[in-house]
């Protein structure tokens, strides 16, 4: 096949009827085509050869070209593309390295093997344009509902014709009953859109929380105006679901627009997701009212939160509490999910019984360090102290307050739990020279014997053992995987050590050691307390 005269325009002709096929700019499939018959044309002419086509935009003419550069004596390797100065200036006045010298070469013939290699090099270009261009098309709606039509299932997942692309729908982000056929029209998530070698993968989800929420903005127009705004949203796709909304407008219930008139709104979103039940419930900046408005319908008697733990402990009466965890845990675990808590959910009776075994395990305590009788360590249970340092160093005028205690009693109880401590603190520092811990971490400000031995029965017997370690490791944590979140045991935790005086303490120890300097350490925090200005500053400004 010769590039003539004849087919000069059939070349524009076929790439205007590729491009608008295919829905790409014609420019593109030039370009491919350009590319392919330089190729050609290097398989006539020799591959060393830097052979390039410009096929004319108006005219279809293609014009094939050699080129060849001016390069350096010593960097002089391919006398095909490049010559050196000195040859260059047969061809070129003033010849500089760099420049390229362009002559029109006569065009190729091309055999069956050569045409059919620049078809698929075509075909090539035009996938890869496409691609690009459904990727740019979809990027950008990731995020948000998209309307389909079923093309066909495969090994459970669905394939969804979303117009200029195929989305799919994989098995777990459908809800569990549906069922689909070809043909049949499909709403449905945009999860991701990623660029992959095979072109550009949408991943579509029915189960996604997003899906839900995006649904009410649909169906709720305060919810599209920002007037409310949803806060959080569980699900147990095509079971039961809670969705969490605030108002910023005084006088617009979010619960009533949200559920409409006569349910109209939430229904219509219950309809879409084949007829899963959806609770709504008003978002609460205080996290135990917002737990107790979670845990509908069931009623809640008390609420005991721990931040730190981010766990959370909730009393309710005997005869609530299958309605409190619901069929099979569903109501207290999307309670959970809300709420970014664990919820521990006990009876009054089980309180009320664990109250009773604190107090006797905290009576016997005293008791037996002490040297009480039952009715007095019982009233120093009752009068809020649970351990000894609280006997030992807190106020004398705060054991006064205790029926029967006078001065003298008071200081003689100060003087019993403090022989008891240091009795303790000695054989606790004993025990970890024993394990061989070294002065230098015995030495350290804000370390007890207790933790010290603590420590050493944990390895960390050296101020750089102990500089190496990270916060975690000390005051504890939880890590989440896989959605379940898992406790992290800390060495300092049972001393009710925080992350915070974890952090404070490392960096201590790193900085005597050398190994953080304070002045950088300051500097760097003066950087990140100017950010936050910073931004205050321009979220003011906006």
């Amino acid at each position: 096949m010769a590039i003539t005269s004849a087919n000069q325009l059939e070349l524009l002709q076929t790439a205007e009827a590729v491009a608008r096929e295919k829905m790409i700019d014609p420019g593109l499939v030039i370009e491919a085509m350009e590319e392919s018959l330089a190729r050609a044309a290097k398989s006539r002419y020799g591959a060393e050869m830097d052979i390039r086509v410009s096929i004319d935009r108006k005219t279809g003419r293609a014009t094939f070209t050699r080129v060849r550069t001016v390069v350096e004596d010593e960097e002089f390797e391919n006398y095909q593309s490049e010559f050196t100065v000195a040859q260059a200036k047969q061809y070129m006045a003033d010849p500089q390295i760099g420049d390229t010298f362009v002559e029109e070469v006569p065009p190729v013939e091309m055999g069956r093997i050569a045409a059919q290699s620049a078809k698929q090099v075509i075909l090539q270009k035009v996938r890869e344009a496409e691609r690009d261009r459904q990727y740019e098309e979809f990027k950008d709606r990731a995020g948000t509902i998209i309307n389909g039509l079923v093309k066909r299932e495969e090994y459970g997942n669905v394939i969804v014709d979303v117009g200029a692309g195929e989305g799919i729908l994989r098995r777990n982000e459908k809800i569990g009953r549906e069922s689909y056929r070809p043909n049949d029209r499909i709403r449905c998530y945009v999860k991701d859109v990623r660029r992959e070698p095979r072109g550009p993968q949408i991943f579509l989800s029915r189960t996604a929380p997003e899906f839900m929420a995006e649904l009410f903005k649909m169906e709720v127009p305060e919810i599209y105006d920002g007037i409310i705004e949803i806060k959080a949203v569980a699900r147990d796709p095509g079971s039961r679901a809670k969705i969490a909304v605030i108002s910023y407008d005084g006088s617009i219930d979010p619960v009533g627009a949200c559920v409409g008139m006569r349910g109209s709104r939430v229904q219509a979103v219950v309809n879409e997701l084949q007829g899963e039940k959806i609770d709504i419930i008003p978002w609460n900046e205080d996290q135990p009212t917002f737990l107790v408005n979670a845990l509908q319908p069931a009623e809640v008697s008390k609420v005991v939160l721990d931040e730190e733990a981010e766990r959370i402990e909730v009393v309710v009466p005997e005869e609530q509490l299958s309605l409190a965890i619901g069929r099979r845990g569903q109501n207290v675990r999307l309670a959970s999910q809300l709420t970014g808590l664990d919820i521990d959910i006990m009876t009054e009776e089980e309180e009320s019984a664990r109250r009773q075994a604190e107090f006797e395990q905290r009576t016997k305590l005293f008791m037996d360090t002490l040297d009480l009788d039952e009715f007095f360590a019982q009233l120093l249970v009752s009068e809020g102290f649970t351990n000894l340092e609280e006997v030992a160093y807190v106020e004398l005028d705060e054991l006064l307050v205790i029926d029967g205690v006078d001065e003298d009693t008071a200081a003689e109880l100060q003087a019993r739990a403090a022989e008891y401590l240091d009795a303790q603190n000695k054989a606790a520092l004993e025990n970890a020279r024993t394990l061989g811990v070294e002065d230098s971490l015995v030495e350290f400000e804000g370390l007890t014997p207790q933790m010290i031995e603590a420590l050493a029965k944990d390895g960390v017997k050296t101020l750089e053992d102990f500089a190496t370690c990270a916060d975690w490791e000390l005051a504890g944590g939880w890590t989440t995987v896989d959605g379940e979140r898992t406790k992290d045991d800390g060495i300092l935790e049972p001393f009710e050590v925080s992350l915070e005086e974890a952090q404070n303490m490392v960096m201590t120890a790193r900085i005597q050691l050398g190994w953080v300097d304070p002045a950088e350490l300051k500097s760097e925090e003066e950087e990140v307390s100017d950010e936050s200005e910073e931004e205050v500053t321009t979220e003011a400004g906006a």
